[in-house]
């Protein structure tokens, strides 16, 4: 069965998501001990998240 538009669509967000989690996970080894506590915190706490997503997709 072939996917809508906006499956595609969204697929590209993920895609353009991993993007930007690759460009972090570089930048990680040239932050301190605290920052990366704080931006830790900062992932931790952003809503919505990937778990909100995906149980959002599974109902």
């Amino acid at each position: 069965m072939p996917l809508s538009g906006e499956a595609i669509r969204m697929m590209n967000y993920v895609d353009d998501v991993a993007v930007t989690l690759r460009r972090i996970l570089a930048l990680v080894p040239s932050l301190t001990p605290e920052e990366r506590e704080r931006v830790s915190e900062y992932v931790r706490n952003s809503r919505p998240n990937a778990e909100s997503v995906l149980e959002a997709l599974k109902k």
